[in-house]
């Protein structure tokens, strides 16, 4: 939503339970960071959650605080994430925080940020709590392959658990 500033949008997701209890946990990159480690290594790949490059959306000012402080004091930050979004609306883009796995020359290179996607990208079209996985490979090059579903919210998550404790009596 335009009209929104970037903390309400923030405080409107926790309401709804689409953030982890502590949003910091969300716009640090640790939340994507971490689902990204796991398709790496699903992938075959050898990564370590140290190796992210994260470029965090959580002011160094904010991260020892209480959450409470957080959502009190984050609104004070909305200015520069307007600027941001302001001049991708300009360039018909939109912003996404989002991780990517670059692989060159044999070398992941794994990262979490905040960046700008033209409209007519996948990854624009996201809503609410949704996850898209997009797959840029030698024969997915000019039109990726993309996994999109939800992502957050008490239904996914308790399914997710569910899933990991039949997963662990089956072993």
């Amino acid at each position: 939503n335009n009209q929104q500033s970037f903390s309400e949008i923030v405080a409107d997701a926790k309401s709804k339970g689409y953030t982890e209890p502590d949003p910091r946990d969300d716009l640090s990159g640790l939340d994507v960071a971490r689902k990204v480690i796991i398709l790496a290594r699903e992938s075959g790949l050898n990564v370590s959650l140290d190796s992210v490059i994260v470029k965090s959306l959580v002011p160094k000012e904010l991260e020892s605080v209480t959450v409470q402080e957080f959502m009190a004091k984050y609104p004070l930050y909305d200015e520069q994430m307007s600027q941001l979004r302001k001049q991708a609306l300009e360039s018909q883009k939109v912003l996404r925080f989002v991780g990517s796995i670059q692989i060159k020359d044999g070398q992941p290179t794994v990262s979490v940020e905040l960046k700008e996607f033209d409209q007519s990208h996948p990854f624009a079209g996201l809503k609410a709590n949704d996850n898209m996985i997009s797959f840029k490979t030698e024969r997915y090059n000019n039109r990726p392959l993309v996994i999109q579903g939800p992502g957050a919210g008490a239904q996914v998550t308790a399914s997710g658990v569910f899933a990991d404790l039949l997963r662990s009596q089956s072993r």
